[in-house]
């Protein structure tokens, strides 16, 4: 287990850290008033600051990499955004050794500005993938991913809500979740570096089979999905939560079958909304396909 050794190490501490920063975000600013009012701006603030965190970690060990992000610094810029701007940087460095000035955040931020492609070493960043979940107080998870050449290397998921033990909900919450080309994927806790080989679960019959789906019905057709269970005889009900955490459901096996069905026919996704759920899904003995059967192409840009 020597290759991508020194990525695999960056990776989980970005991770670790960004997951740090949203956790705090949730502390000082969600509120049941902000949540009944649907004001994102605590979700807002923590994209960007994950995003910076993240970006600044790997940085630091890998000036030359670019970077794919969802965020970018243009909302952050405005004399109007001048308390958000502060904020993000207050959080932003509340989790790094050496802090950032805000030309410094900005800058840092854009390092995600990267158009993707088939050619290079570039890694892909969600800084909160789940905003609903998190927002909620439920599923969201912080994602990266290495992409060389158009095939994903490394994946590293934090996910500051996910049980430990999915028998156990009311147990202790916290899971960071990696996978490494042909080296297995693994889970550990969010507070203990102790990690443990995760497998997709047997199942005798396809109709013994948990469907798992997003909350959200516009992210997934819940009635489509329905449908195909019916079909293939599936009775019990489908597990639902937001964000990639479903990937980490079914990689250590919680559930078997992760549908996403778009609702639009334009729809298109984003490679850091499964980059790093996609090698998880491999290294944990899974197979992930588009709805032809054909593997997920990361090497034709941010979609």
């Amino acid at each position: 287990m020597t290759a991508f050794l020194a990525e695999r190490s960056v990776a989980i501490h970005a991770v670790l850290q960004a997951s740090k920063v949203c956790q705090s975000v949730f502390r000082q600013l969600v509120t049941a008033e902000k949540i009944t009012k649907k004001d994102k701006s605590p979700v807002t603030i923590a994209d960007f600051s994950a995003q910076a965190v993240v970006n600044t970690v790997l940085q630091e060990s890998f000036p030359d990499d670019l970077i794919v992000g969802e965020e970018d610094s243009e909302d952050l810029r405005s004399d109007s955004a001048t308390t958000l701007r502060q904020k993000v940087l207050e959080l932003t460095n509340s989790v790094l050794d050496s802090p950032l000035d805000e030309e410094k955040l900005l800058q840092t931020i854009d390092r995600g500005n990267h158009p993707g492609g088939v050619k290079g070493r570039m890694w892909t960043v969600d800084p909160i993938d789940g905003t609903k979940g998190f927002l909620r107080g439920q599923q969201f998870a912080i994602c990266l991913a290495l992409i060389i050449n158009g095939r994903v290397e490394l994946g590293v998921m934090g996910c500051p809500n996910f049980p430990i033990d999915f028998k156990n909900p009311e147990g202790e919450k916290g899971c960071l979740f990696v996978a490494v080309n042909n080296q297995g994927a693994f889970q550990r806790s969010l507070s203990s570096p102790d990690e443990s080989p995760i497998n997709f679960a047997d199942i005798s019959s396809v109709s013994d089979a948990i469907f798992c789906e997003p909350v959200e019905v516009e992210h997934s057709s819940h009635e489509n999905a329905a449908q195909i269970a019916s079909l293939l005889g599936i009775t019990k009900p489908p597990l639902r939560m937001d964000s990639q955490c479903k990937y980490c459901g079914i990689s250590r096996g919680d559930a078997n079958v992760y549908l996403r069905l778009p609702t639009r026919v334009d729809y298109e996704e984003n490679i850091w909304d499964h980059a790093s759920g996609a090698i998880l899904v491999q290294e944990a003995g899974g197979i992930l396909s588009d709805i032809h059967g054909k593997s997920l192409d990361f090497s034709l840009g941010r979609n």
